[in-house]
């Protein structure tokens, strides 16, 4: 069995963030660890607070892992402070990590900002540069390349330009545009398209959390970058479409459904 570690924040109600990745890493069979940056104060309705997590700790917690267990692959949440990227961007390094994969937060669904705006240029600078697979969305995109992005031809714009700040590979989510929901993949030659058919529902908690740690759970196991994408949009198209009606507001995807499934359990489980 694999071992991939997330490093990102705590999702008080277990649908995004590091209860999502985890759940990700186990149903695509590999052994999940976690270093947790920041403690939200959050639930399907919102984001209310945040307390970071100090450098020295998360700094610890990663040196902890490394010291006794081999990783095959990183996926990187939220980081919200300087001295947070800073903290992770070292030890990444020291490590010699490999198959990083960042998803860029910044912004929750409700409108609460998950990273202090003056960490953006660091976090261009010294994670951008480390990862595999970058994996932001359109409103993320936009803020990293300080660019309009509208349709897949501005799509293709913006991942040149994030693939020129360091990136390996640019996944670029096309979840905010209408109609089809296409991503957009460069890997610094080939521009591929990733479509799948809108599913209407409400359901989203964690969509990009899960959809980065699925990608890192399948570079864990040796898949090649748009083999792991692939695998990683369907496994997110699928909870998606069978997605959780918990909690007053935007309930989480269903990491689970596919196993629940398989087992005969899911009629008993759903209801």
């Amino acid at each position: 069995m694999k071992h991939v570690l997330t490093i990102a924040g705590s999702d008080t109600c277990g649908g995004a963030g590091i209860q999502a990745d985890l759940k990700t890493f186990s149903a695509l069979g590999t052994y999940g660890m976690s270093v947790i940056t920041a403690v939200t104060v959050q639930n399907t309705q919102g984001v209310f607070g945040c307390q970071d997590i100090t450098p020295e700790i998360i700094g610890g917690q990663i040196d902890a892992i490394y010291s006794d267990i081999a990783v095959s692959a990183v996926k990187i949440g939220m980081v919200s402070q300087i001295e947070t990227i800073h903290v992770i961007a070292d030890k990444l390094l020291e490590h010699h990590a490999k198959n990083i994969v960042v998803d860029p937060v910044m912004i929750s669904k409700s409108g609460f900002d998950l990273m202090q705006p003056e960490a953006k240029d660091i976090l261009i600078q010294r994670l951008i540069p480390l990862a595999y697979v970058v994996t932001p969305n359109l409103p993320e995109a936009e803020v990293i390349t300080g660019m309009k992005i509208d349709d897949l031809s501005s799509m293709e714009v913006a991942a040149r330009r994030i693939f020129e700040m360091g990136a390996k590979n640019v996944l670029i989510k096309g979840g905010h545009l209408e109609g089809t929901a296409t991503d957009l993949l460069f890997d610094g030659e080939k521009i591929t398209l990733l479509h799948s058919d809108r599913i209407e529902t409400k359901n989203t908690h964690g969509t990009g959390c899960t959809l980065s740690s699925a990608i890192a759970a399948n570079l864990a196991k040796g898949k090649s970058v748009e083999e792991a994408v692939h695998i990683a949009k369907a496994y997110i198209t699928v909870a998606i479409a069978h997605s959780l009606e918990i909690g007053k507001g935007v309930g989480p995807t269903n990491h689970f459904y596919e196993l629940y499934n398989k087992a005969g359990i899911w009629d008993e489980v759903k209801d």
